[in-house]
């Protein structure tokens, strides 16, 4: 439900301020364990006016649909998702590549492409059959102020100004996260000095449900098999060059995303609307403060390589609702302790390997081609390592957050 306020102060349970993809997705699982919640949106609940429901082409893991549909969202959304049955994985000018295949690994798909704004779609429709959750929205966090048990958060809505009570605060509000900074959490930033590109092409040749990412001096490349033999385009580029790429005609751009992936699939034609994105790390030093926690990108935003982004923001949120769920105080430090706890392992090694990828797979080292040649020829050829790349590419890794998550074969 919307709320509308005057100024009072109410006590509410958990307060999340973000409602983008994870901030959403935390809300649902929460009401679904049967916790009361408010979930503080910036924007007015509608997909066509969420900013974080944007024109990207989102690659969910399969442990991550494995969850969506736990917390019941999937059923709003896998009629318009894209089964990934395969995935190639090569470099620019060296030998050796690697291949996943759904049969190999007896799955019938190996994780899903899915836009986010049809992903912001099912989350709100699914929002709409809560029944312990408090959407305030719009609504915008004007200052928080700690209290002995919790948070009072000022929150402004169309409606007027409410003071909100709550025993546990999550940040869920994004890289640039207001909450992070009155919690006075620190950041390690990263420039990779890269934009990334996002729009749909059409290749030539039947994507037969294949997943490519191509790694090049210039940044990796991705398509992603979609709809109606679509493909979302993943182009990254210097940011150097990044207003001239964005200021070509639709010709200009298919003639360079042609020449950065290649001509596996054909000729690329009919490019969608682009959407540039500078591409940061921004890491929280810490992910818990007194009472007080931060969920998805306001915790940890990752380069975009591998699509980890949304699949890491997602297990923040079940594992946090895994744990609130078990609790009889949400904010508890305990609580807080072993949430950091659970997903320090998870958050290092997928942040670790994005970013080392980056580092070994795109930036012109000749003396290490051979060594990612043999790398990728390993993965292709021994099984061992095959299927724990496999499972790694699935989302599976550490302790998952609900036991659902690995329920379906």
């Amino acid at each position: 439900m919307n709320a509308s306020r005057s100024s009072r102060s109410d006590k509410t349970g958990v307060l999340i301020v973000g409602g983008g993809l994870v901030g959403a997705s935390l809300a649902i699982a929460l009401d679904a364990a049967g916790i009361a919640a408010t979930l503080v949106e910036s924007a007015a609940p509608r997909a066509d006016a969420q900013p974080s429901y944007d024109e990207r082409n989102l690659a969910l893991a399969r442990a991550t649909v494995n969850g969506l549909d736990a917390i019941g969202v999937w059923r709003h959304a896998a009629a318009r998702a894209t089964p990934i049955r395969h995935i190639h994985v090569s470099r620019a000018g060296e030998f050796g590549s690697a291949r996943l295949d759904a049969q190999q690994q007896g799955v019938e798909a190996l994780g899903w492409t899915l836009p986010a704004r049809e992903l912001g779609a099912a989350l709100l429709c699914r929002l709409d059959e809560c029944t312990r959750l408090t959407r305030l929205a719009p609504a915008t966090l004007r200052a928080l102020q700690p209290l002995p048990d919790g948070w009072c958060a000022q929150v402004e809505t169309a409606d007027g100004a409410c003071r909100l009570d709550t025993p546990l605060l999550v940040g869920a509000d994004g890289t640039p996260s207001f909450v992070r900074a009155q919690l006075g959490i620190d950041v390690e930033k990263h420039d990779y000095r890269q934009t990334l590109f996002v729009c749909t092409v059409t290749p030539e040749r039947d994507h037969a449900n294949r997943a490519w990412e191509r790694f090049s001096d210039d940044g990796p490349v991705a398509l992603l098999p979609l709809a109606e033999r679509r493909c979302g385009l993943v182009l990254t580029v210097a940011a150097d060059v990044a207003d001239a790429v964005a200021a070509l005609d639709d010709a200009g751009f298919i003639e360079l995303a042609q020449r950065r992936f290649g001509w596996r699939l054909g000729r690329l034609s009919r490019p969608g609307r682009r959407h540039p994105y500078a591409i940061h790390r921004v890491a929280a030093m810490q992910l818990t403060a007194p009472r007080a926690v931060l969920v998805g990108n306001a915790a940890q935003t990752v380069h975009p390589i591998g699509a980890q982004g949304f699949n890491l923001g997602l297990r923040d949120a079940l594992t946090l609702a895994e744990l609130v769920a078990a609790a009889p105080d949400p904010g508890a430090a305990e609580l807080l302790a072993r949430y950091a706890a659970r997903r320090a392992p998870d958050r290092e090694g997928t942040m670790a390997m994005s970013h080392g990828l980056v580092q070994l797979a795109c930036l012109p080292q000749p003396l290490l081609a051979p060594l990612r040649s043999l790398a990728l020829l390993a993965c292709e050829r021994l099984p061992p390592l095959q299927r724990a790349l496999a499972r790694r590419g699935m989302g599976f890794r550490g302790e998952p957050p609900l036991a659902v998550l690995e329920r379906l074969p």
